[in-house]
């Protein structure tokens, strides 16, 4: 009689741990069901401003100088960017594949072209200034970020070390062949972007999709890795429309955003990180509506004020110009 007893308590408990486990009684041919893996809470800043509420800022003329390029053929002009070691000069780029990087100036000069060799790009988008992992040297951030199909499983900024250019002409050619290959991953999914934003203060990189009626800020910390893809973080949810291009200022002291009707300006207080300044609402800036698709913005490097480009392909008799809004 205890032999019974023993046995059934035995088997009682062992239909407790079966029961426990997601099991029956002897089946060992189903493994215990595992609950679906939840995706974590979505943590991201969001900006909380109404961008139709804004107010002008007054640091600019609101009337800018309006130069015609000299080479009309680049009709595809997307970035532009201040050169901070070649005094006076812009570098802008076609969104087309394979594109040099066009050397310029505020008169819209044709000063030659910068080459990276071994270097196939997809869709250039944007082009920055900034530092890079040599102190004291400054570097091109040459953004070839665009996917209008949002299918590139990867998206690439190329960095190079400013060259020196001395007394550049349209025949100039500057062939760089070390260009280092960032490539970046969005954590999900794939986005168009045509953005590019370097800390001067940090050297993170910072990328701005471009959707409708939102955008958000994506970042690759420094230092950025050239031999392994790096993972973007989603830093900031932001409510700007398909945004086209944007800057940081030499000294870090002031952002700008723009799409291809409006420019946004924010003051950046040397505490802030760049999301924190963006957290903050921006004042509208001075845009005269002069482009039929307006794609780059820059800071002059002097901080005298900012440039604008537009593309001009599909607008058969449009010109193609530069345009500079002076600071106050």
């Amino acid at each position: 009689m205890k032999k019974i007893t023993l046995l059934a308590l035995a088997y009682c408990l062992l239909c407790v741990a079966c029961s426990k486990s997601g099991s029956n009684p002897g089946d060992t041919t189903n493994p215990p069901v595992v609950p679906p893996s939840v995706s974590p809470e979505d943590t991201t800043p969001t900006t909380k401003y109404d961008i139709t509420q804004l107010g002008m800022t007054q640091l600019f003329e609101s009337a800018p100088v309006i130069t015609k390029m000299i080479r009309q053929d680049y009709n595809e002009l997307s970035g532009v960017a201040g050169s901070s070691l070649n005094k006076g000069l812009l570098y802008m780029h076609n969104d087309g594949k394979n594109s040099p990087i066009i050397i310029t100036n505020a008169k819209g000069e044709d000063l030659g072209r910068i080459v990276l060799d071994n270097v196939n790009t997809t869709n250039p988008e944007d082009i920055s200034v900034g530092p890079g992992p040599d102190a004291g040297k400054t570097y091109i951030y040459f953004a070839d970020i665009g996917d209008n199909k949002n299918s590139r499983a990867t998206i690439v900024v190329y960095r190079v070390e400013e060259p020196v250019i001395s007394n550049p002409t349209a025949q100039t050619e500057i062939h760089i062949s070390n260009a280092a290959k960032i490539t970046l991953k969005y954590p999900s999914y794939s986005y168009n972007a045509e953005t590019i934003l370097v800390d001067p203060v940090t050297k993170d990189l910072f990328i701005a999709s471009k959707e409708t009626a939102k955008s958000t800020l994506y970042r690759a910390a420094y230092p950025q890795s050239t031999s392994t893809t790096i993972n973007l973080e989603p830093v900031l949810k932001m409510p700007f429309d398909l945004l086209t291009s944007g800057d940081i200022a030499a000294d870090g002291s002031a952002i700008l955003l723009r799409n291809k009707g409006q420019v946004w300006y924010w003051k950046r207080p040397a505490t802030q990180s760049i999301v924190q300044a963006l957290l903050i609402a921006p004042d509208m800036a001075p845009y005269a509506g002069n482009e039929h698709q307006g794609e780059g913005i820059c800071f002059a490097v002097d901080g005298s004020g900012y440039y604008t480009n537009t593309e001009i392909r599909d607008y058969p008799g449009a010109v193609s110009n530069i345009s500079f809004y002076k600071k106050k």
